[in-house]
């Protein structure tokens, strides 16, 4: 058995490199990652990473509070970086209304040249939404979306949870999930499909219980997976390799055969 964390920052930890948590995560029987940048520098460093370990993947783009920094100069960056083999995806990018750190008008502008970077590279859009579902579905909607889509920690209701299986967008959920006053969430992980259902951690964020207190690593994902086996009444084997299969898919990863004819 073997888990899958489709979302860490793996540079972003400030007690463990990112060896050490590759390690710990292979010891842990997470097989793979897909680290995530968050502004300019830290998406040049998520390729570095990834182009490290075998079956580690990089997301490219800027952060929606970091929006600000989304000029003409470093969205050329980030397109760059979006053609290296180990990149699988654009983001994390969307829409925060819980922080005030950019406007709406940076955000949503910032959103917008996202979503074209991913469909002009054929990349999987990676979403932060907190507290602006309504517009950031409006913002996919009106600007239309790519052909993969990620909601990453995914924090909408029954509405959400039906809207984006209608469109047949993948749903992560993240450490969150297994906080004790956490039940509509599970509520919503109960309710969607199997088919886009995935798993990640938001390392060295949203930590799982019964580690809360510390920071986070992907060595913690299996956690996330056995409480949405929990909440979906699987056992851990079955939700775990339809994770692990729905990922392949959410992010166009190559399959064992692939990577065996390549190597």
């Amino acid at each position: 058995m073997t888990f899958v964390d489709t979302h860490c920052h793996l540079d972003h930890h400030d007690g463990l490199s990112a060896a050490t948590q590759v390690e710990r995560a292979r010891a842990a029987d997470v097989t793979t990652m897909v680290t995530i940048g968050t502004d300019m520098a830290s998406s040049t460093q998520a390729v570095r990473t990834a182009a490290q370990y075998e079956d580690v993947w990089a997301v490219v783009g800027i952060h929606p509070n970091d929006a600000m920094e989304a000029t003409p100069a470093v969205l050329e960056v980030i397109d760059r970086l979006a053609s290296e083999d180990v990149v699988v995806g654009i983001g994390e990018t969307g829409l925060d209304h819980y922080r005030d750190y950019t406007t709406p008008a940076q955000q949503e502008a910032a959103f917008r040249r996202h979503i074209d970077l991913a469909r002009d590279h054929d990349k999987t859009l990676v979403i932060h939404c907190r507290d602006a579902w309504d517009d950031t579905l409006a913002t996919l909607e009106d600007h239309g979306a790519p052909d993969r889509v990620v909601m990453h920690c995914f924090s909408g209701d029954a509405d959400v949870v039906d809207h984006c299986a209608e469109r047949g967008w993948f749903m992560s959920f993240a450490g969150n999930v297994t906080f004790t006053n956490a039940q509509p969430l599970r509520d919503a992980a109960a309710r969607v499909p199997d088919d886009l259902l995935l798993t990640e951690t938001d390392s060295p964020f949203l930590t799982p219980h019964p580690h809360r207190g510390s920071a986070n690593d992907p060595s913690f994902v299996p956690l996330v997976c056995e409480q949405l086996a929990t909440v979906r009444d699987l056992p851990l084997e079955d939700c775990a390799a339809t994770v692990a299969d729905n990922a392949r898919r959410a992010f166009a990863l190559p399959s064992a055969a692939t990577r065996a004819e390549a190597s």
